[in-house]
C-alpha cells in the first residue's frame, strides 16, 4: 500500500493501475485470498487518492472561475 501512495502522481495514472488490477481479477481462475486482499487494499487507495485529486482539480476550476468572473466585474 506505500508503493500506491508514493508512486500516485496523477489522476490518470491512479485510473490506469486500477484498470490493471481489475484486468487482475478478471483474469483468474482461481484467486489467491492473500494476494486478491492485498490487490483490494491497493485499489482502495488508489480510489481514495482519485477522489482527492478529483477535488483538488475541481478546487482549482473554481477558483479560476471566480477569477475570470472578478475580471469580468472590473
Amino acid at each position: 500500500m506505500t508503493e500506491t501512495k508514493n508512486s500516485s502522481k496523477t489522476l490518470r495514472d491512479d485510473l490506469a493501475h486500477l484498470s490493471k488490477i481489475t484486468d487482475w481479477f478478471e483474469n483468474q481462475a482461481e484467486i489467491d485470498v492473500e494476494e486478491g486482499l492485498k490487490k483490494v487494499k491497493e485499489a482502495v487507495a488508489l480510489i481514495k487518492a482519485s477522489r482527492k485529486r478529483l477535488k483538488d482539480i475541481e478546487n482549482e476550476f473554481e477558483e479560476i472561475q471566480k477569477e475570470v468572473n472578478l475580471d469580468e466585474d472590473e
